[in-house]
């Protein structure tokens, strides 16, 4: 992907480094926790809710610079993928924010949080161990770079354009709290969430495409990574049966299936995943 380095965004908060309180698992202790990392590593499902307290919203500690937290000033290794997903924030935005304006509607900002191992949201205390999340009641997405890394070695998906795809996938989720898109109380309902995000997300990659932002291969980068978090491919990977009824975010195929669909596309409209006879 061609995108500008040191790229500033007032949007993106950095608190790398910063800490918020140890998240607690309430009942059911360590298998619970299991559960939770389980889940969390291998579907990317959305749980802080269930970690920790109910924090009244975010750390508060984040620091504003990109340098080392500890004041020295100096280059952090991690420096490139902030600049990156600063630039990467900016264009989603800038997107999405069009396409209301063009059909005469206000698109309210969502703020990007770039955190180390633990953070304090308004949906309680969460941890790097869920991945990438997006916190509803602070409209705030969340995630720890470090989790790139987990995308490339442990996913399979490397690329950059794989990391552009997972950050416009949650900011999807941002689109669907503007929407007013209620809350995911079955299983059934989060698939269609989840793809729908997806969908968003092929959307803004169009809009980029025609930018001229894409590079040869981004397309499949991003389907790539797609397709390493489907559930049943995730499940496989965990070496457990393969069970369609506690499918969270939809199979590879699926969710490859709806990123192309908003490529195609590139309207809101042809995100509807509650009402397509089939997903």
């Amino acid at each position: 992907m061609k995108w500008t380095r040191g790229t500033k965004n007032s949007d993106v908060i950095d608190a790398r480094g910063a800490r918020g309180r140890t998240p607690v698992v309430a009942g059911g202790g360590i298998a619970v926790a299991v559960v939770v990392f389980l889940v969390a590593k291998f579907a990317g499902v959305d749980i802080s809710g269930l970690l920790g307290s109910s924090s009244s919203g975010p750390s508060s500690t984040g620091a504003t610079s990109s340098t080392d937290p500890t004041g020295s000033g100096a280059p952090r290794p991690d420096d490139e993928a902030f600049e990156f997903v600063s630039f990467v924030l900016t264009d989603i935005q800038d997107t999405f924010e069009g396409m209301y304006r063009a059909q005469g509607k206000t698109y309210a900002r969502s703020k990007l949080k770039v955190f180390t191992g633990e953070v304090s949201t308004a949906c309680g205390v969460s941890s790097s161990a869920i991945g990438p999340f997006y916190c509803p009641a602070d409209e705030h997405a969340y995630i720890d770079l470090s989790f790139y890394q987990d995308l490339k070695a442990r996913f399979g998906a490397p690329g950059d354009f794989a990391q552009a795809y997972v950050l416009a996938h949650e900011i999807g989720h941002h689109l669907q709290n503007l929407m007013d898109v209620g809350p995911s109380r079955t299983n059934a309902h989060s698939v269609k969430v989840e793809l729908q995000a997806d969908c968003f997300a092929g959307i803004w990659a169009k809009a980029a495409q025609g930018k001229g932002l894409l590079e040869t291969g981004d397309i499949e980068e991003a389907l790539t990574a797609a397709a390493a978090i489907g559930d049943d491919r995730l499940q496989k990977q965990a070496g457990v049966e393969v069970k369609p009824e506690s499918f969270t975010h939809g199979t590879s195929a699926q969710r490859m299936r709806w990123f192309r669909r908003g490529l195609e596309v590139g309207q809101f409209e042809a995100c509807d995943t509650h009402s397509a006879p089939s997903l």
